[in-house]
């Protein structure tokens, strides 16, 4: 696939970048370099490859969901200046 001078104003145009004359022949190069080996990687089979999240078959440890701390929500609101219903009343911001 190849990539015109064109094609590569309009990317630097849209993505609101300043190109140079000579950096634009050096893009066309590079990017038709990148889009030659996305050709060629497309083209390799992998349809007897299973997809896969992550290379490596890391399995994540993970702590004990257990409470570890007591429930002190009474002994809160207690203290607290305006509670209804075990809410905490707040006065109104927005009007």
């Amino acid at each position: 696939m190849t990539i015109s001078r064109t094609d590569i104003e309009k990317v630097a145009v849209l993505a609101r970048i300043r190109v140079d004359e000579e950096q634009v022949s050096a893009l066309e190069k590079d990017l038709g370099n990148i889009l030659d080996l996305v050709d060629q990687l497309s083209a390799a089979d992998t349809d007897s490859v299973a997809p896969m999240a992550h290379p490596l078959d890391a399995v994540q440890r993970l702590r004990a969901d257990e409470v570890t701390e007591n429930n002190e929500r009474e002994a809160f609101q207690a203290i607290a200046p305006a509670t209804e219903n075990g809410l905490y009343l707040v006065p109104r911001v927005i009007e």
